[in-house]
């Protein structure tokens, strides 16, 4: 076989497919932190948390994506990631993250006789979730 070993790799939304491909390595945060799956890698089913999903395809070009959450799974031969929303890097609009980051943080400071604290805490994660994923990327890009 020439070059690294690569495993496949899907990432699928609610809608549609997100990626489907060949990669040397994937990064995810999982329920209990960062996780770094390589070809080989024993078999695994976890939950992610909202953030930055990243690709190393063969030859080292890095792809970037953002997931919602969702269920990580690893097979001998393929990594399928689950989310209920999934995008590239590049289609998050980062201006609808930062204003869905300043509503969930004037509502935590606020919280009205209304407030579910559940619900703003997970607005704040997912819109940090996806300015990380912004931020990522560039730092790429440079």
């Amino acid at each position: 076989m020439e070059g690294k070993l690569t495993v496949h790799v899907d990432i699928v939304s609610a809608e549609k497919s997100i990626f489907s491909g060949l990669a040397e390595l994937v990064s995810v945060t999982g329920a209990l932190g960062e996780l770094g799956v390589t070809p080989g890698h024993a078999p695994l089913l976890t939950s992610i948390k909202p953030g930055v999903v990243q690709i190393r395809k063969r030859g080292g070009e890095e792809e970037v994506f953002y997931t919602s959450g969702g269920l990580l799974e690893v097979q001998p031969d393929c990594v399928t990631v689950l989310a209920d929303t999934a995008l590239r890097a590049d289609d998050v609009d980062e201006a609808a993250a930062l204003e869905a980051k300043q509503t969930a943080e004037q509502a935590l400071k606020e919280r009205g006789a209304e407030f579910d604290y559940s619900v703003a805490a997970a607005e704040l994660a997912e819109a940090a979730a996806q300015i990380r994923a912004i931020q990522s990327l560039r730092k790429k890009r440079k």
